[in-house]
C-alpha cells in the first residue's frame, strides 16, 4: 500500500489570496503547481492546496479546519491574526456556552479555532484536525485506504491520524448536509506506486471511478460519494 494524502484542496475564486491567509496563519510556504497554490505538509501536519473555480459556495463546507489553542490568551491571538490577515467572524449556530471560535477565512471558508484544554486534539499540532461532514462506513474506508489508525470510533463519529500523529481528520456522522452539486472541498492523493494498482484496490473497498483528469490523476468517488482525486507519484 503506497497511498499519500497530499492535500486538502479548497476551490476558490481567488486561490492566490487564499492561499497567502493560510501560509500567514500556519507559517508555510506557498508552492505553485499544476493544479493551484501547495501548502505543503509534513508526517504530521496535512497539506493544503487551494485550486481556482467559478463555482459558487452554497451553503456551509462539506470540510473544514480546526486550529488548536494552547491557552486562552493564545486563542485570542490566533483569532487576532486571522481577523487581521481578512477573516470575518461568522455564526454556524454555535452555542454561547461553547468555546471555539468560528471564523471564515478570505474565500468564505469556515474554520474553528479550538479552545485550550480541548483533550480531542491535545497534541495534534497548530492545524489540528480536518473535520469532514461524512458516514462512519467512509472514516472506516480512510482508515484502510490511507493505513492510518482509527484513533476514534464512537456513535457514528470517527477519526483517522497519521502514524506519526499530528492532524486528526475526522468525520461527524449523520446526520449529513444535503451534497452540493460540485465539491468544493475534497482529498488529492497520491499513488507512490502503481496508479492502477491503487486505484484497484479503493475500488475493491467501496470506492467508485468518477473520471479522469488532463493530468493522468483518477477521481474516485469514497463510500458517501465525495469526490477525491489519486494522481501518480
Amino acid at each position: 500500500m503506497t497511498l499519500r494524502l497530499l492535500a486538502v484542496t479548497f476551490d476558490a475564486h481567488d486561490p492566490a489570496g487564499v492561499a497567502e491567509f493560510w501560509a500567514g496563519m500556519l507559517g508555510r510556504a506557498v508552492v505553485d503547481d499544476a493544479r493551484g497554490r501547495l501548502l505543503p505538509g509534513s508526517e504530521t501536519q496535512v497539506g493544503l492546496r487551494f485550486a481556482r473555480s467559478g463555482a459558487a459556495k452554497s451553503g456551509p463546507n462539506r470540510i473544514h479546519l480546526h486550529l488548536t489553542s494552547a491557552t486562552p490568551a493564545d486563542q485570542q491571538d490566533t483569532v487576532a491574526a486571522a481577523v487581521d490577515r481578512g477573516a470575518a467572524h461568522i455564526d454556524v449556530g454555535q452555542l454561547p456556552e461553547e468555546g471555539h471560535i468560528v471564523l471564515a477565512d478570505t474565500g468564505g471558508n469556515e474554520f474553528c479555532v479550538i479552545e485550550a484544554g480541548n483533550q480531542f486534539l491535545a497534541g495534534c499540532g497548530f492545524l489540528g484536525e480536518v473535520a469532514c461532514d461524512g458516514t462512519r462506513e467512509v472514516g472506516l474506508f480512510w482508515a484502510e485506504a490511507l493505513g492510518w489508525p482509527l484513533v476514534w470510533d464512537r456513535d457514528q463519529e470517527t477519526a483517522v491520524q497519521s502514524p506519526h500523529g499530528g492532524t486528526k481528520v475526522a468525520w461527524g456522522g449523520p446526520p449529513l448536509a444535503p451534497r452540493p452539486w460540485h465539491d468544493r472541498q475534497r482529498f488529492d492523493l497520491v499513488a507512490e506506486g502503481d496508479l492502477a494498482t491503487e486505484v484497484d484496490r479503493l475500488v475493491s473497498m467501496g470506492a467508485r471511478r468518477a473520471g479522469l483528469g488532463d493530468d493522468g490523476s483518477v477521481a474516485l468517488a469514497d463510500p458517501d460519494g465525495t469526490v477525491f482525486s489519486l494522481s501518480q507519484g
